[in-house]
């Protein structure tokens, strides 16, 4: 089984696909450890877009079934048809990004607030994660998302809502069960 869990920052993509892993017993893979660097400021240099999707093809093929995390959705076409089932998560706006704000705190602290370029990649991060739901940021937006699970083979689970990691990790196993 190749699970794809795609959605807006915040939606808990991670937190659901460590879960997920863990109750199918196959590898989870995030496309942030490919799409970015590893740099000393995390998430500011993007990676080649060929030796990404090389990378990450090469990893994936380690495996019969896996988990992926992210959003592929300018990765190329080879991307469409990878994946035996697509997971669509959405969750309230005012939610994700008092989710978003906790983890940055989490990652950084008072950094936020002290440091004048972490605040800088700070308000940059929150404003592009804002323009999601309404579609006004440059890149992963819901429509982008929207028009790209129209075009992935496979069939697509939406999970709207609030929900626990626990009653997501439910309603996937029901789904592939069926």
């Amino acid at each position: 089984m190749k699970i794809h869990i795609v959605g807006a920052a915040g939606v808990g993509k991670t937190t659901l696909g460590y879960a997920l892993a863990n109750t199918l017993k196959v590898p989870y893979f995030d496309s942030d450890d490919y799409f970015w660097i590893d740099t000393p400021v995390a998430f500011t240099v993007k990676r080649d877009p060929e030796l990404r999707n090389a990378m990450l093809l090469n990893d994936l093929s380690a495996h019969n079934s896996w988990i992926l995390g992210g959003s592929m959705v300018s990765w190329g076409e080879i991307w469409e048809n990878m994946f035996d089932m697509v997971i669509f998560l959405l969750i309230p706006h005012d939610v994700r990004m008092q989710r978003l704000h906790a983890r940055e705190f989490e990652r950084y602290g008072n950094a936020l607030y002290t440091d004048d370029n972490r605040k800088d990649l700070y308000e940059k991060f929150m404003i592009w994660a804002r323009g999601y739901d309404d579609n006004t940021t440059n890149g992963r937006t819901l429509a982008v998302h929207q028009n790209w699970l129209q075009k992935v083979s496979c069939p697509v689970l939406h999970i709207n809502g609030d929900t626990t990691t626990t009653e997501r990790v439910s309603l996937i196993t029901k789904a592939l069960a069926q």
